[in-house]
């Protein structure tokens, strides 16, 4: 689980600031606010880790990606191609990772890893990006030190790196006299770098729990495809829902023989009946089943049973919402434990009543087991949902859920440049520095209502009198 971000001269971002990532993250903000911007940050990271191009810095993205992100002049803040992007971000390891040193016989652990890079510039005509410096550090949360770091930086004009960590010591082998010129994408120690010192094969390890991280991020976009009448499935479990959702009936069909439980002491259900009701407590469907057309062919159909309708239809001839709604479940459930999801604005196409019940199964989400395991599970959604929030604030105040597990920002671009601040939950779910028209001027609309009603009122007497 990712435990604290922070970007600077990204897109609109000159700082971020450190962002408290929790099970629950929200980010909140007017359109065009930057707040996609930070969740577009993620998944280019992502989309590098699982580029073929092990050298590129970063993968911006293609046609097919779920971000295109352009030139470096495109993504740095105020487009100015002489500034570097940094970043940092914190996460914690399944489990707990220890390095040996096989020439000093030392032994360095701990529970979460930091990671931080600056990402320049280079070749301004061939338009080439580089590493300006890299950083790990090995952290044991229990004791809340760094046990071990370790750092590779460029030379000044020189397209080589220099390598160094502490305490660990890191030994040059004889004859190596090769300087290190490569780096794996924005995050790596090449070969290279076991090659020249003797002790250095653990930051292969960091490599691999850097693509972990990342191979662990699943996003779902806030445009999803239109119900079909008819999916075809081959039998093969998808990766996930797809970024537009296109592969949801697809992992439905494929988790079945899995079972859910939505919580402590709460029964589990077969996958897709907990899918059903999920829908059935947002109030959207009564009921919900997906069934071959027959046994030999591929093709399955999607009924659905509308509330107070005793006629099953197909998932098109029922409200917009549903077919938006569903990539957002499945893919909650459907992606493997210890997953980070990344939403964009989850409500989109649901009435107020459905958008504060979502919330209740986000909630199910992070506190959900399958056989009989947490399933570890992380949300990071950009929402637009006064609704969702307050249903939020509400289980915070009834203790369903604890205000350390929801971490909440809001986009201010009132000031220049832009800034995230965190929202301050106290232990009811009251929101201590609640923005300025977070969601518009709800109270101002009220009392402008009344003053209109009030003059027409008068109006209309006046006009009684005069025909009088």
């Amino acid at each position: 689980m990712l435990n604290q971000l922070r970007i600077r001269n990204f897109k609109s971002w000159q700082d971020t600031g450190c962002i408290r990532m929790a099970p629950i993250t929200l980010f909140f903000g007017a359109n065009s606010s930057g707040k996609s911007s930070i969740g577009q940050f993620l998944l280019m990271l992502k989309q590098t880790i699982e580029s073929p191009d092990r050298k590129a810095v970063f993968y911006p993205g293609g046609r097919n990606s779920a971000v295109q992100l352009g030139s470096y002049q495109e993504m740095v803040f105020r487009r100015n191609p002489n500034e570097k992007i940094t970043f940092e971000y914190q996460w914690s390891l399944p489990k707990n990772m220890e390095i040996g040193d096989p020439l000093s016989d030392d032994v360095f652990s701990g529970d979460k890893l930091h990671f931080s890079a600056e990402v320049e510039r280079g070749n301004a005509a061939r338009h080439l990006i580089q590493i300006a410096k890299l950083k790990y550090c090995l952290l044991d949360g229990r004791a809340n030190h760094s046990s071990l770091s370790v750092e590779l930086s460029r030379k000044p004009d020189k397209r080589e790196y220099e390598a160094s960590a502490s305490p660990y010591n890191l030994v040059r082998k004889q004859g190596r006299a090769w300087a290190l010129k490569d780096v794996v994408r924005f995050y790596g120690f090449s070969n290279e770098a076991v090659a020249r010192y003797q002790n250095a094969g653990f930051t292969q390890e960091l490599n691999l729990a850097q693509e972990k991280l990342f191979n662990s991020l699943y996003y779902l976009g806030p445009l999803r495809r239109k119900a079909e009448r008819l999916y075809k499935w081959s039998g093969s479990a998808p990766e996930s829902v797809g970024y537009e959702g296109g592969n949801t009936i697809a992992a439905i069909l494929a988790a079945r023989d899995r079972k859910i439980s939505p919580g402590y002491g709460k029964k589990a259900k077969p996958f897709e009946e907990m899918i059903a009701s999920k829908l059935k407590e947002m109030n959207l469907i009564d009921a919900f089943r997906v069934k071959p057309i027959s046994a030999q062919r591929q093709e399955h159909e999607v009924k659905v049973r509308a509330k107070g309708s005793e006629d099953w239809v197909d998932l098109p001839d029922v409200g917009f919402g549903v077919s938006q709604v569903l990539p957002v479940l499945a893919q909650c459930f459907y992606a493997p434990p210890g997953s980070i999801i990344l939403m964009e604005q989850p409500e989109i196409h649901l009435h107020p009543s459905a958008q504060s019940v979502l919330a209740d199964v986000m909630i199910a989400v992070i506190r959900a087991k399958e056989n009989r395991k947490e399933r570890g599970i992380q949300l990071i959604i950009e929402s637009h949902s006064e609704h969702f929030l307050r249903r939020l604030q509400r289980h915070i105040a009834e203790g369903d859920v604890l205000k350390e597990e929801v971490s909440a920002y809001f986009a201010n671009i009132t000031r220049t440049p832009a800034t995230l601040e965190p929202l301050d939950i106290d232990d009811y779910g009251n929101i201590k520095n609640w923005p300025k028209d977070f969601f518009g001027d709800e109270m101002g609309d009220i009392i402008e209502q009344s003053k209109a009603a009030i003059k027409a009122r008068g109006q209309n007497a006046k006009k009684s009198r005069q025909r009088k």
